[in-house]
Protein backbone atom coordinates (compact mmCIF):
# COMPACT_ATOMS: atom_id res chain seq x y z
CA UNK A 1 0.00 0.00 0.00
CA UNK A 2 1.31 3.30 -1.20
CA UNK A 3 1.49 6.02 2.10
CA UNK A 4 0.54 8.91 -0.15
CA UNK A 5 -3.04 7.05 -1.65
CA UNK A 6 -6.29 8.84 -0.54
CA UNK A 7 -8.30 5.89 0.33
CA UNK A 8 -12.47 6.62 0.61
CA UNK A 9 -15.56 4.97 1.70
CA UNK A 10 -18.91 6.02 -0.24
CA UNK A 11 -22.28 5.44 0.96
CA UNK A 12 -24.73 6.49 -1.81
CA UNK A 13 -26.85 5.04 -4.67
CA UNK A 14 -26.22 4.00 -8.25
CA UNK A 15 -27.15 6.75 -10.68
CA UNK A 16 -26.28 4.90 -13.69
CA UNK A 17 -26.30 1.11 -15.28
CA UNK A 18 -22.91 -0.88 -14.74
CA UNK A 19 -21.47 -0.77 -17.83
CA UNK A 20 -18.53 -3.90 -18.13
CA UNK A 21 -16.05 -3.95 -20.52
CA UNK A 22 -14.73 -7.55 -20.81
CA UNK A 23 -10.98 -7.01 -21.44
CA UNK A 24 -10.47 -8.27 -25.25
CA UNK A 25 -7.08 -8.16 -26.80
CA UNK A 26 -5.56 -8.89 -23.28
CA UNK A 27 -6.99 -5.71 -21.84
CA UNK A 28 -7.85 -6.08 -18.15
CA UNK A 29 -12.00 -6.59 -17.48
CA UNK A 30 -13.59 -3.52 -15.87
CA UNK A 31 -17.10 -2.13 -14.80
CA UNK A 32 -18.15 1.24 -14.29
CA UNK A 33 -20.73 3.50 -12.96
CA UNK A 34 -21.59 6.80 -11.58
CA UNK A 35 -22.68 6.93 -8.03
CA UNK A 36 -24.30 9.98 -6.07
CA UNK A 37 -23.62 10.32 -2.59
CA UNK A 38 -25.81 13.71 -0.34
CA UNK A 39 -24.70 14.34 3.04
CA UNK A 40 -27.34 14.87 5.05
CA UNK A 41 -28.27 15.91 8.40
CA UNK A 42 -30.44 16.91 11.11
CA UNK A 43 -31.23 20.79 11.27
CA UNK A 44 -32.16 21.19 14.64
CA UNK A 45 -33.44 24.84 14.55
CA UNK A 46 -36.31 23.26 11.88
CA UNK A 47 -36.78 20.61 13.35
CA UNK A 48 -36.05 18.30 9.60
CA UNK A 49 -33.90 16.69 8.10
CA UNK A 50 -31.21 18.89 5.64
CA UNK A 51 -29.95 17.96 2.51
CA UNK A 52 -26.88 18.91 1.50
CA UNK A 53 -24.69 19.12 -2.20
CA UNK A 54 -25.05 15.85 -4.12
CA UNK A 55 -21.64 14.46 -4.87
CA UNK A 56 -21.23 12.47 -8.08
CA UNK A 57 -18.28 9.77 -8.42
CA UNK A 58 -16.94 7.79 -11.20
CA UNK A 59 -16.98 3.77 -9.68
CA UNK A 60 -14.30 1.49 -11.58
CA UNK A 61 -14.16 -2.05 -10.45
CA UNK A 62 -11.16 -4.39 -12.18
CA UNK A 63 -11.71 -7.75 -12.57
CA UNK A 64 -13.31 -10.76 -11.52
CA UNK A 65 -14.97 -7.89 -9.19
CA UNK A 66 -15.38 -5.85 -12.38
CA UNK A 67 -18.51 -8.88 -13.54
CA UNK A 68 -19.79 -9.38 -10.13
CA UNK A 69 -20.71 -5.72 -10.13
CA UNK A 70 -22.10 -6.01 -13.84
CA UNK A 71 -24.30 -8.84 -12.52
CA UNK A 72 -25.35 -7.48 -9.26
CA UNK A 73 -25.93 -4.06 -9.05
CA UNK A 74 -28.38 -2.06 -11.09
CA UNK A 75 -29.60 1.86 -11.36
CA UNK A 76 -30.68 3.43 -8.25
CA UNK A 77 -29.65 0.64 -5.95
CA UNK A 78 -28.16 2.07 -2.48
CA UNK A 79 -24.26 0.69 -2.34
CA UNK A 80 -21.60 1.02 -0.08
CA UNK A 81 -18.61 1.75 -1.70
CA UNK A 82 -14.82 1.98 -0.43
CA UNK A 83 -11.55 2.24 -2.60
CA UNK A 84 -9.05 4.80 -3.62
CA UNK A 85 -10.18 8.53 -5.01
CA UNK A 86 -8.36 9.94 -7.88
CA UNK A 87 -9.00 12.00 -10.66
CA UNK A 88 -9.48 11.98 -14.32
CA UNK A 89 -8.83 15.31 -16.45
CA UNK A 90 -10.78 15.81 -20.05
CA UNK A 91 -11.18 18.16 -22.53
CA UNK A 92 -14.99 18.46 -23.56
CA UNK A 93 -16.86 20.79 -25.46
CA UNK A 94 -16.66 23.30 -22.53
CA UNK A 95 -13.63 23.71 -22.24
CA UNK A 96 -11.32 20.91 -19.42
CA UNK A 97 -13.52 19.12 -16.95
CA UNK A 98 -12.75 16.94 -14.19
CA UNK A 99 -14.26 14.22 -12.72
CA UNK A 100 -13.69 11.90 -9.26
CA UNK A 101 -12.72 8.45 -9.75
CA UNK A 102 -13.46 5.70 -7.16
CA UNK A 103 -10.76 2.89 -7.72
CA UNK A 104 -13.39 0.55 -5.60
CA UNK A 105 -11.28 -2.16 -3.51
CA UNK A 106 -14.45 -3.30 -2.41
CA UNK A 107 -18.05 -3.09 -2.87
CA UNK A 108 -22.02 -3.92 -1.34
CA UNK A 109 -25.25 -2.94 -1.20
CA UNK A 110 -26.54 -0.98 1.50
CA UNK A 111 -28.65 -2.96 4.07
CA UNK A 112 -30.06 -0.38 5.52
CA UNK A 113 -32.29 -0.27 2.69
CA UNK A 114 -32.98 -4.02 1.63
CA UNK A 115 -31.51 -7.40 1.86
CA UNK A 116 -28.97 -9.84 0.12
CA UNK A 117 -27.96 -13.26 0.02
CA UNK A 118 -24.50 -13.92 -0.63
CA UNK A 119 -23.34 -16.52 -3.44
CA UNK A 120 -19.63 -17.38 -4.09
CA UNK A 121 -18.92 -16.50 -7.15
CA UNK A 122 -18.11 -19.67 -9.97
CA UNK A 123 -17.52 -18.45 -13.47
CA UNK A 124 -17.42 -21.07 -16.64
CA UNK A 125 -14.20 -19.88 -18.71
CA UNK A 126 -12.70 -20.61 -21.73
CA UNK A 127 -9.33 -20.22 -22.50
CA UNK A 128 -7.58 -17.31 -21.03
CA UNK A 129 -4.20 -16.32 -20.13
CA UNK A 130 -4.08 -18.07 -17.29
CA UNK A 131 -6.80 -20.55 -17.97
CA UNK A 132 -6.43 -23.94 -19.61
CA UNK A 133 -9.69 -24.65 -21.83
CA UNK A 134 -11.73 -26.61 -19.69
CA UNK A 135 -11.25 -24.73 -16.20
CA UNK A 136 -13.14 -22.82 -14.41
CA UNK A 137 -12.46 -19.94 -11.98
CA UNK A 138 -13.31 -19.78 -8.22
CA UNK A 139 -12.80 -16.69 -7.05
CA UNK A 140 -9.49 -14.79 -8.23
CA UNK A 141 -6.83 -17.36 -7.93
CA UNK A 142 -8.48 -21.12 -7.81
CA UNK A 143 -8.47 -23.10 -10.82
CA UNK A 144 -10.89 -26.15 -11.11
CA UNK A 145 -12.06 -28.57 -13.98
CA UNK A 146 -15.15 -27.48 -15.56
CA UNK A 147 -16.61 -30.89 -15.42
CA UNK A 148 -17.35 -30.59 -11.60
CA UNK A 149 -20.41 -29.13 -11.17
CA UNK A 150 -20.20 -25.93 -8.51
CA UNK A 151 -22.42 -28.27 -6.05
CA UNK A 152 -19.87 -31.04 -5.84
CA UNK A 153 -16.91 -29.02 -5.69
CA UNK A 154 -14.67 -29.56 -2.13
CA UNK A 155 -16.06 -27.09 0.14
CA UNK A 156 -12.29 -26.49 1.00
CA UNK A 157 -11.53 -25.04 -2.92
CA UNK A 158 -14.52 -22.42 -2.30
CA UNK A 159 -13.50 -21.35 1.01
CA UNK A 160 -10.11 -21.00 0.37
CA UNK A 161 -9.08 -23.28 2.48
CA UNK A 162 -5.77 -25.27 2.76
CA UNK A 163 -4.63 -28.94 3.62
CA UNK A 164 -3.21 -27.63 6.47
CA UNK A 165 -5.18 -27.73 10.03
CA UNK A 166 -7.17 -24.70 11.20
CA UNK A 167 -4.95 -24.49 14.64
CA UNK A 168 -8.18 -23.07 16.44
CA UNK A 169 -9.43 -26.55 15.76
CA UNK A 170 -6.07 -28.58 17.05
CA UNK A 171 -6.49 -26.73 20.53
CA UNK A 172 -10.28 -27.20 20.09
CA UNK A 173 -9.32 -31.16 19.64
CA UNK A 174 -6.37 -30.86 22.66
CA UNK A 175 -8.74 -29.58 24.94
CA UNK A 176 -11.01 -32.11 24.41
CA UNK A 177 -8.49 -34.74 24.65
CA UNK A 178 -7.51 -33.18 27.75
CA UNK A 179 -11.00 -32.83 29.35
CA UNK A 180 -11.46 -36.15 28.84
CA UNK A 181 -8.34 -38.19 29.92
CA UNK A 182 -9.46 -36.51 33.60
Amino acid sequence: MSTNELTLTLVGWLGTEPRHYPGTSGATPFTTFRMASTRRWFDRDKGVWADGRTEWFTVKSWRSAARNVAESLRKGDPVVVHGRLSTEEWTGPDGSRTTLVLDAIAIGPDLAYGSARYSRTVHASGTGPDRAEGEIAVGDDELVPDDLAPDELDDDVLDGETDEPDPLDVLAEQALSLAGAR
